[in-house]
């Protein structure tokens, strides 16, 4: 008993990696059998297949480990020492040797060889490594691993292959027995799309040559393997019963690995289906960590009998990649809570400290409280879907001139509703003025007016994403509909068990070549659907400001492989422009109309982005309420101790509790009860200038005060700042120089700066903090009169992932009455290459965090201008 209670106290251990090898973990010695110690760890039982993996892609010595024994017992009583599941993994290179005068086990001398061994003394080498799992009937979730013989080594202790075996060189058991993971995925893929054996295999071969011959185990490819591959592909079929429903099952059955969530048909409600491989799986812990995860929920709506559900990660070129595929009958995004979960957990068991940012949607009846409730994240909305359904109707139904009337009132309506100046009544309006027009108004009040209050709801009340997230979404959507419904036969589209081998093979392999970066091998041989290219942003970057004219109300761009070519841009600067190029007619936002947007951005024509000014609004809302709310409460509190802790840099702390000027404000903070209020009543209504206040504050220390400064972008205090406004450092260019260009939101929200904040405030205890009256608001607002004429040209970005929770609506609109308040007027002035980025606030973050709260006078008195 004292050995279960040694092994059930051991703690679980759960490395935050995608692989688990025997030097992650932390052994521990207990009594074994014959007066033994074993050596043990526990790791959950759901990675154990990433053990093995670890395992076998051992640097010194690769490998890799097959089942050798495995025995199931059904579930008993609960008792102490009852196993559920025992595995024992082999190194492939053992037990057995035959090599010469090798020695092999009794129950395997019935084996008849063949005439031809085929490279057996090469496997089977006997090696003596094995490692044994035990799934215990105590705790079901957690495995207990033995580990006893860790060396790559045969019963005489001499090693058996790898590099330290002599007698190995020049056979594969130098190397790992099989080839690597990363090798086979990129065979089944290249195969999948249509490459032959034999390219697939001479630029293999071109590859080893340049490299001065093999050097590990996928240097070794064969022929035979890889045309082995093909015939299982080409003799696979996805019917594998007349039925669908029991052809379905059986896939399910046999792809448990990439299935994490399942709820089969009844007679009441649809069956929901999650696929998720391997790959996918990584992709989603690489880049949806600290990162945003978007949704495409109704794809195949029109030809799938079963849509698709697809969610998407952003990779580091900004393009979409799916980690997840949700099939159902019915749009599963409305009662999503069960996949969620169930995808949730599926990756914290990967990576315990994955967390998200910012979750995408694309529905207005999306389930937003099992969002917040899972992944615990903001959300925020994408109009991509509806402006492509908008665009592509109006490009057909009316004329040019009725095109542009009519995209541009949609666009200011759109514009006006994201910024709380406009309701659902300006669509009846618009209904009205354009009645004459049939065919749009028919399509548009049958279609989207029974929706349009929904819609209108979720542009209020979420944070909208970025023109670029918009172009990346809409991109892998059509490369979907490409790759996927391409069938002669389209009675296909009619089965579950088709839709399901099909994404599991063909389009896997397709998104996966987009990420393989030897895809240029095969760039001769690639088919049409399989040609990636960029998205319209990035394409829209490339454009030179030079090949965009701007005459007549409309955007002339050069065609940038055919100079001789241009393409106009009518009603440009608003997200619904009309452009007369071949992806702009087919409803999609186009690299022109993107660049007509950024150029009017920066000339100042037209106002700045939606999501940068609700992240502007939300930051000046959580700064000018009253703190009830528990989330500005605490935000309210960290920021009091973080002026606190500057203002003790540039002051004496005897001074400060001292020297307080007749018309300073007094603010206490009682941190245990984390509460804070205000001694001083008196509130000036007209804001100074944020330069007024350094000033100000920097007459206090005198001449003294110089050796209390850092310059901007050194450290204060122990922290790191680099805007002057929040270091009261006085600068002519705040906003354009106090951040470097290179800061990365990541950076910003996954290091929780206001929860570091409030731990550094929990340490300080009945603190005073003595500041003039303005400076927690002007801390945050910037107002600079001098440069009024300066237009803001900022281009459209993702707001700062900032979760609101449902009570804050109550708080936007009792904060509407402090709004009145703030005159504060923008400048900012950027490189004239920089003004494309639009990724979740990178450059324009570091400006948004020195100007807070600040808005423009024309964001606060906006008209009927778009």
């Amino acid at each position: 008993m004292a050995r279960w209670d040694a092994i059930l106290s051991l703690p679980v251990q759960n490395p935050p990696t995608l692989e688990i090898s025997a030097i992650d973990l932390v052994w521990s010695k207990v009594e074994g059998w014959c007066d033994k110690l074993d050596r043990v760890a526990l790791i959950p039982f759901a990675r154990v297949d990433d053990f093995v993996r670890g395992e076998s892609n051992n640097q010194d010595c690769p490998t890799r480990f097959h089942v050798e024994a495995r025995r199931k017992r059904p579930p008993s009583k609960p008792k102490v020492d009852g196993i559920l599941e025992y595995i024992l993994y082999w190194c492939s290179f053992g037990p057995d040797d035959h090599r010469k005068g090798g020695i092999v086990r009794p129950s395997r001398t019935t084996y008849v060889p063949k005439k031809k061994n085929a490279g057996r003394p090469n496997t089977k080498r006997g090696c003596t490594c094995h490692f044994i799992v035990k799934q215990l009937v105590a705790k079901p979730s957690v495995a207990l691993i033995i580990y006893n013989d860790d060396k790559h080594v045969d019963k005489k202790g001499l090693p058996c292959h790898g590099p330290q075996d002599k007698k190995a060189a020049g056979t594969r058991a130098m190397f790992a027995p099989y080839i690597s993971e990363d090798l086979r995925l990129r065979v089944l893929s290249l195969l999948h799309v249509g490459v032959s054996v034999e390219t697939i295999m001479q630029r293999h071969n071109e590859s080893v040559e340049k490299q001065g011959g093999p050097s590990n185990r996928d240097d070794l490819l064969t022929h035979r393997y890889v045309r082995r591959q093909e015939r299982a592909i080409r003799r696979s079929t996805y019917e594998l019963d007349a039925d669908d429903v029991v052809s379905f099952s059986m896939w399910v059955e046999n792809h448990q690995s990439n299935v994490f969530f399942y709820e089969g048909f009844s007679d009441s409600d649809p069956f929901t289906l999650g696929i998720q491989t391997e790959w996918q799986l990584q992709q989603m812990i690489r880049f949806g960590n600290r990162g945003l995860l978007a949704s495409d929920s109704r794809f195949g709506t029109n030809k799938l009998k079963y849509h698709i559900h697809s969610l998407l990660v952003f990779n580091s070129d900004k393009k979409a990649i799916p980690v997840a595929w949700i099939i159902s009958p019915r749009c599963s995004s409305i009662d999503a809570h069960g996949w969620m979960r169930a995808l949730f957990n599926r990756v914290h068991t990967k990576d315990p400290t994955w967390k998200l940012a910012g979750f995408i949607l694309d529905d207005p009846l999306y389930d937003v409280p099992s969002i917040r409730d899972v992944f615990q994240c903001s959300v925020l909305i994408s109009f991509w879907r509806v402006r492509h359904l908008w665009h592509k109707r109006i490009v057909k139904c009316s004329e040019t001139d009725m095109q542009i009337k009519i995209s541009k009132r949609l666009g200011w309506i759109v514009d006006n509703i994201c910024r709380h100046q406009g309701t659902v009544s300006l669509f009846d309006d618009f209904i009205e003025d354009f009645i004459d027009e049939t065919d749009f108004m028919d399509y548009f009040k049958a279609t989207w007016y029974p929706r349009i209050g929904a819609w209108t709801d979720a542009l209020k009340t979420l944070p909208l994403a970025s023109l670029e997230t918009c172009a990346a979404i809409e991109f892998y959507h059509s490369q979907l509909k490409i790759r996927l419904l391409n069938e002669k036969d389209s009675s296909v589209y009619q089965r579950a068990d088709w839709l399901v081998d099909r994404l599991g093979t063909k389009v896997h392999s397709y998104f996966w070549l987009d990420e393989y970066l030897g895809k240029d091998d095969f760039a001769r041989y690639w088919k049409n659907e399989w040609m990636s290219g960029l998205t319209s942003w990035r394409k829209a970057l490339k454009i030179p400001e030079t090949d965009v004219l701007m005459e007549d109300g409309c955007a002339k761009v050069t065609d940038q492989n055919d100079r001789d070519k241009a393409y106009v841009v009518w009603n440009p600067g608003s997200m619904l422009s009309i452009c007369n190029c071949s992806w702009a007619q087919d409803g999609n936002l186009c690299e022109h109309i993107l660049k007509a947007i950024s150029i009017c951005r920066k000339r100042g024509s037209i106002l700045s982005s939606i999501s940068l000014f609700q992240y502007r609004q939300t930051l000046k809302n959580m700064l000018h309420c009253p703190p009830y709310d528990s989330l500005i409460r605490d935000h309210a509190m960290s920021l009091a101790v973080s002026v606190q802790k500057q203002l003790n840099t540039l002051l004496d702390k005897e001074s400060v509790q001292t020297d307080v000027e007749p018309n300073e404000k007094q603010i206490i903070i009682n941190i245990p009860q984390e509460t804070s209020r205000i001694v001083s009543a008196k509130h000036d209504q007209n804001l100074v200038s944020e330069r007024h206040v350094n000033s100000e504050i920097l007459s206090r220390k005198g001449d003294g005060c110089e050796d209390g400064i850092e310059s901007p972008g050194h450290a204060v205090g122990g922290i790191a700042y680099h805007d002057s406004s929040r270091n009261h450092v006085p600068s002519e260019t705040a906003g354009e120089d106090s951040l470097p260009a290179d800061m990365d939101v990541d950076e910003t929200v996954s290091n929780n700066a206001f929860l570091e904040s409030k731990e550094r405030a929990l340490l300080t205890i009945g603190n005073e903090i003595s500041a003039t009256k303005n400076v927690l608001l002007d801390d945050k607002i910037e107002e600079d009169t001098s440069d009024k004429g300066h237009k803001d040209y900022v281009m459209d970005v993702d707001p700062l992932p900032v979760y609101i929770a449902s009570s804050t609506t109550e708080t936007m609109m009792h904060c509407e009455t402090h709004q009145n308040s703030v005159n504060g007027v923008m400048s900012c002035s950027k490189d004239a290459d920089s003004h494309m980025t639009d990724s979740p606030a990178v450059e324009e973050l570091a400006r948004i965090t020195n100007e807070s709260s600040g808005i423009r006078k024309e964001d606060m008195n906006l008209g009927t201008n778009t």
